[in-house]
């Protein structure tokens, strides 16, 4: 079945947000992405800290003027899974034709 090949960690809109972003985007902080993805500091921590399990994201920690920032970024392998769940709805929305 052509749903099978869709992939379960981008079932949540917030993660198909934040894997969306970081496609086409080199390195975004977290501030960024929650501007872009209209989310709470929660609930987009959570969604990314289950991306990074997945290692479909990477994590890229500095300082700016002393303060702390976090970038995120997508891995090979989160691009790979994500073009791979792009390809299947692509095919699921071409099967319906």
């Amino acid at each position: 079945m052509l749903i099978d090949e869709l992939h379960k960690a981008f079932e949540s809109r917030v993660r198909l947000g934040i894997m969306s972003v970081l496609a086409v985007n080199d390195k975004l902080d977290f501030n960024s992405l929650k501007q872009y993805l209209n989310v709470t500091d929660g609930n987009l921590a959570s969604h990314i800290k289950a991306l990074e399990k997945l290692k479909f994201i990477g994590v890229e920690k500095s300082f700016i003027d002393r303060k702390p920032n976090t970038k995120y970024y997508i891995t090979k392998e989160g691009k790979k899974a994500f073009n791979h769940h792009l390809k299947a709805l692509e095919n699921l929305i071409k099967a319906q034709k």
